[in-house]
């Protein structure tokens, strides 16, 4: 997240922007005190990037649904 912050060129709102890892490897993003404006911002691109993902997984779904169709159709 941390790295996708930086390419997106919000890295200035986050001043103490950096990853990390807990002791169970899991990774951890800090990002500091932000200003309100920030949070909205990562709010929203993170409001997106579910959407997206979403989508992504009803995609999946319908390719999965139509090849299950031929496959039973073929029988």
């Amino acid at each position: 997240m941390a790295a996708q912050l930086t390419n997106l060129a919000v890295e200035p709102d986050f001043p103490g922007l950096s990853a990390d890892v807990n002791v169970s490897g899991d990774g951890l993003v800090r990002l500091g005190t932000i200003r309100p404006e920030a949070a909205l911002v990562l709010a929203r691109l993170i409001v997106s990037g579910l959407g997206a993902e979403k989508e992504m997984d009803a995609d999946a779904l319908t390719v999965e649904a139509g090849s299950a169709r031929r496959n039973s159709s073929a029988a």
